[in-house]
């Protein structure tokens, strides 16, 4: 059939090829979207939506035991998974819905199929070849399970949310934090949570105090939290698909389990595109390299987001793909192109308790810096002072000591996510512990004691 020509070709439909099709189109080229799957990627339909309604459902069994304390009475609350998978399903069916008509409302011609680069301007889908000026690979990444004896009874994270029973009995390889949110929200939920994860201790990459204070929270409320632990083997019991299973760790424990999730790493989404034909660089786990601007060794070639393996977060994904279009098509009238820094990106973790980071961790800061200052805090908030919970909360500044400036933030408690993003902006400001000091905070809240913690920990 006859070639189709584009200005931009973006292959997936995630949050960052939407993104960087929808504001390329509104500048004027000719887009086309090509992906099979559902719109919206991992992000909408297997990761941070789903991920986030599943969290608010793990704390309701919580909320309703900690209202007696407050007054409140009623019988014994029940949860069932039909229920929750259902409207789950319907929400993101509407999230789907509303990615079509936000690519269509722009302009954007939407193909439902895969695509495979055929030459360096050329992509194929479904039989039909469509040339492009610039081409943009924006597919993801995937969960992958090492290979043991027995991996294939194993689930990843793209199967949790709708398991066909709800597990009581659940086994989480891993230590990362979708293995630590996924073995929060299931022991909310109901399950009997083992967190088996070969290392020292879980999140590795995060400040050791959020690391260790989490896990010993996470332990308060049920999990049952396995270091210097790996699973050996998997096996069934009896015959048939919902028969149980065991994992045999390796100092010969056995846990038997309804099911077992593996999160111990994720993989870029690029094998069987035509990359490899084209001699695109990669990376040996499949990452498509890129420069600053986003562009592949095959300079019409572009890629963003998980594929390209930076920092794996959906507003990360966005924002490159904000600051392709400035450099492809111009930025919009005066603004320059935007550029993005890596160094100051909030992060939450939906752990039970919460966790939200920004900045350096103290063992980077001192590697960095040199001097620093920490000023730390641990307490119980004020709603737990009638409810009955043991659950603490933490925060932790990181100053280097030359500047004043803060240059790490990080929280474990109740709504860190919410609390931290607002203090990126500060840091990214450069902010000073100085300025922080001179806020008023607000009474009372957690968050205020981000702006009265007064004398350092650690000099």
């Amino acid at each position: 059939m006859s070639a189709e020509t584009f200005d931009l070709f973006v292959i997936g439909a995630g949050s960052g090829g939407v993104r960087a099709a929808r504001t390329a189109a509104q500048r004027g080229a000719r887009v086309a979207v090509a992906d099979p799957a559902p719109l919206g990627g991992t992000c909408v339909n297997l990761g941070c939506i789903p991920k986030k309604l599943y969290s608010f459902a793990a704390h309701y069994a919580d909320a309703f035991e900690e209202s007696h304390g407050y007054g409140w009475t009623s019988a014994e609350p029940t949860f069932d998974w039909a229920t929750l998978k259902a409207n789950r399903a319907r929400e993101i069916l509407r999230l789907n819905g509303i990615y079509a008509q936000l690519l269509e409302g722009s302009g954007v011609t939407l193909l439902r199929g895969r695509a495979v680069l055929r030459g360096r301007n050329e992509v194929e889908v479904d039989g039909r070849i469509h040339r492009a000026k610039h081409v943009l690979v924006a597919t993801g990444g995937r969960p992958v399970v090492p290979v043991l004896p027995g991996h294939e009874l194993a689930v990843t994270s793209d199967q949790m949310f709708d398991l066909p029973e709800f597990p009581r009995r659940l086994v989480v390889v891993g230590g990362g934090y979708i293995a630590s949110e996924f073995a929060s929200i299931f022991t909310g939920l109901g399950s009997q949570v083992t967190q088996v994860y070969r290392g020292e201790q879980i999140l590795r990459g995060f400040d050791d105090d959020i690391r260790h204070f989490v896990a010993a929270e996470m332990r308060k409320k049920g999990v049952d939290l396995r270091t210097h632990s790996q699973v050996t083997q998997i096996e069934r019991l009896g015959a048939g698909s919902g028969s149980a299973l065991q994992a045999t760790l390796g100092d010969g424990t056995v846990l038997a389990a309804d099911t077992i999730l593996y999160a111990t790493g994720r993989r870029p989404n690029t094998e069987g595109l035509g990359l490899a034909e084209l001699d695109v660089r990669l990376t040996p786990n499949g990452a498509v390299v890129v420069d600053e601007h986003y562009r592949s060794s095959v300079p019409t070639i572009h890629a963003l987001g998980d594929v390209i393996d930076r920092v794996q977060l959906t507003p990360v994904a966005l924002a490159e793909a904000m600051a392709l279009v400035d450099e492809l098509f111009g930025a919009p009238q005066g603004k320059g192109v935007r550029r993005i820094d890596y160094g100051l990106i909030p992060t939450a973790v939906f752990t039970d308790p919460n966790i939200g980071t920004v900045g350096l961790t103290e063992a980077a800061a001192r590697e960095r810096f040199g001097a620093v200052q920490i000023f730390r805090s641990e307490f119980k908030a004020l709603k737990h002072t009638l409810s009955g919970a043991s659950e603490r909360t933490l925060m932790k500044l990181v100053v280097d000591a030359a500047s004043d400036r803060v240059v790490g933030l990080h929280m474990v408690g109740a709504d860190a996510g919410e609390i931290v993003q607002g203090f990126g902006v500060a840091l990214k400001a450069g902010a000073t512990k100085a300025q922080f000091d001179a806020t008023i905070g607000i009474h009372p809240t957690a968050a205020e004691e981000f702006v009265t913690m007064r004398e350092p920990v650690v000099a």
